[in-house]
């Protein structure tokens, strides 16, 4: 079990808009249906004794054929659907259920972490994060080399960025950084670097050179560290891409050179372990790039290792 938490509440985002690549918005209902050892993911939740309710999927709002020059991309119809995202999160966290996420492309960050930020503020604490990627998700409209959503959550959780996205839920920042750990960065655009020194974040940042050096366990149980100082703990949003694609091939940006498949497994271990995760969010499964099933069946199972799933 995490912590004392008993009740898992599961929220489908199936927002893909936000990245270059269409396919990830299924990754939903393929993680959600798929069937791992001959049962699907619900019943593997129920095994490791929670009481699971599928709260279904938030209302998306569908995007229009984007607007040439337009940054960031598809901006009215990412503002709508975070409303939507918010609402939804927001009545499970009122469930005081512990939320499982399922993306989506990893805009969806901007309004779930939102939502739980929100929710903790208004108890009077803070909550911290922990960001597995490939990519450090820091750009702004002005660095984008895209113009691409699900390439800025993370800059506009720390509150720079378009205001439509920063002020979401009337407060900004949502996230105080030195509350914040983000592991596996080994693809990072020039403006995201100097994006990183300027707010002072390089000892947040746990990349693969860092992780070849000292090993993933060290790095996530620094990673941990921070974002456990947190009053009220801390959140953890995970990119497939983080994952070397030889493991986790269905996703839309693949870098080589990632976490294998059981330094994947090991950080969700010693996250759970921790007992100060307060929600879980997977995200950029693109069952339309995937082979044999394979990255949607990782998703599922690194699930269980969040949930407290160990080999023994």
């Amino acid at each position: 079990m995490i912590g004392k938490v008993k009740k898992v509440g599961l929220l489908g985002v199936p927002l893909g808009f936000g990245a270059g690549k269409t396919g990830s918005e299924l990754g939903v209902n393929a993680m959600r249906l798929s069937m791992v050892r001959g049962r699907r993911l619900a019943d593997h939740i129920r095994d490791l004794g929670y009481e699971f309710t599928d709260h279904g999927d938030a209302s998306i709002v569908a995007p229009k054929e984007a607007v040439e020059g337009e940054n960031p991309k598809h901006l009215r119809e990412m503002i709508a659907s975070s409303e939507a995202i918010i609402d939804a999160l927001g009545d499970i966290l009122a469930r005081d259920e512990f939320p499982v996420i399922l993306g989506g492309d990893h805009a969806i960050a901007i309004p779930t972490f939102s939502a739980i930020s929100a929710h903790y503020r208004n108890r009077g604490d803070e909550i911290g994060l922990i960001w597995f990627d490939a990519h450090s998700d820091i750009n702004t409209p002005e660095t984008s080399p895209s113009g691409n959503v699900h390439g800025m959550p993370l800059a506009v959780l720390l509150g720079v960025g378009d205001r439509n996205l920063v002020d979401l839920c009337g407060f900004a920042p949502k996230l105080n950084k030195k509350y914040f750990a983000h592991v596996g960065a080994r693809d990072v655009d020039p403006g995201e670097r100097s994006q990183i020194e300027k707010l002072g974040l390089r000892d947040h940042f746990f990349t693969m050179s860092d992780i070849d050096k000292r090993g993933m366990a060290a790095c996530v149980a620094d990673a941990i560290e921070i974002a456990s100082a947190a009053p009220g703990g801390f959140a953890v949003t995970f990119d497939v891409d983080g994952i070397d694609p030889r493991f986790a091939p269905g996703s839309g940006t693949l870098v080589r050179g990632g976490a294998t498949y059981r330094e994947a497994h090991l950080t969700l271990e010693m996250i759970a372990a921790s007992g100060k995760m307060r929600s879980f969010e997977i995200v950029e499964v693109n069952p339309l790039l995937d082979q044999s099933n394979i990255t949607v069946e990782l998703a599922c199972e690194l699930i269980l290792s969040a949930l407290g799933k160990t080999i023994l």
